[in-house]
């Protein structure tokens, strides 16, 4: 079943939702095709920010400091749940922009998942500055990324396009103002880190969906009718 995701490595709902997408499609015995998709959460951010994340979001959404830790330690015993480990201490949050396009780059290898997750991983349980070209380079590694295609990327404009068109697709076509979203069977939308029963029950309406039949389309300076 195929599963486009839009998403940001710093974002912990996307993780959760990730591990409760995982669990659904595995109790509903359903093997998913994922294409993770861009979408930055703060496309201004720096590489690494200056101050702690509770310092950047108190300051952001203007709340208390007090305010702010008390939804992070909330969140955190949501990822618990889920088996992950968000030190929110000291997760350093950053500019993702490079590390969109490496997972374009891996998505073209079959490694899309293995980037996603080293991703997150390395934001929410590491704590490493996800913007910051080491990290971008340890990632790629551990998930077997050649380094000398990695170097190349990073030191060009590679899979930049990419990015860009993911993000006009999510915002213009989808109008998509928050992450994690979801589109099964390029047909069935969902949005936010849902419950996994409710995964499961996208998954099965998907499975039931009526083949679409094929519809009326103009090529070159041809245009083909379908035959019924």
């Amino acid at each position: 079943m195929r599963v486009d995701i839009w998403s940001d490595v710093v974002c912990p709902f996307c993780y959760i939702a990730k591990k409760r997408l995982d669990a659904a499609a595995e109790e509903s015995g359903v093997e998913l095709e994922v294409f993770w998709h861009s979408y930055q959460l703060d496309a201004d951010a720096p590489a690494r920010q200056q101050i702690s994340n509770t310092e950047r979001l108190a300051q952001k959404y203007g709340r208390s400091i007090e305010d702010v830790e008390e939804m992070q330690r909330n969140i955190a015993e949501m990822a618990k749940a889920e088996g992950i480990e968000f030190n929110w201490q000291t997760a350093n949050s950053g500019n993702t922009f490079n590390a969109h396009r490496l997972i374009h780059l891996a998505q073209s290898k079959g490694l899309g998942n293995e980037a996603k997750e080293a991703f997150f991983f390395s934001y929410m349980t590491q704590g490493l500055p996800i913007g910051e070209r080491e990290t971008l380079e340890d990632v790629a590694s551990r998930i077997g990324l050649n380094p000398v295609e990695v170097d190349d990327l990073l030191d060009s404009d590679e899979y930049a396009d990419f990015v860009k068109y993911d993000e006009e697709v999510a915002r213009e076509q989808l109008k998509v103002t928050g992450v994690p979203f979801f589109v099964f069977e390029q047909r069935i939308a969902l949005a936010g880190a849902q419950p996994k029963e409710v995964f499961m029950q996208v998954i099965e309406k998907a499975q039931t969906l009526p083949e679409q039949p094929p519809a009326p389309v103009c090529a070159d300076d041809s245009c083909d009718v379908p035959e019924k």
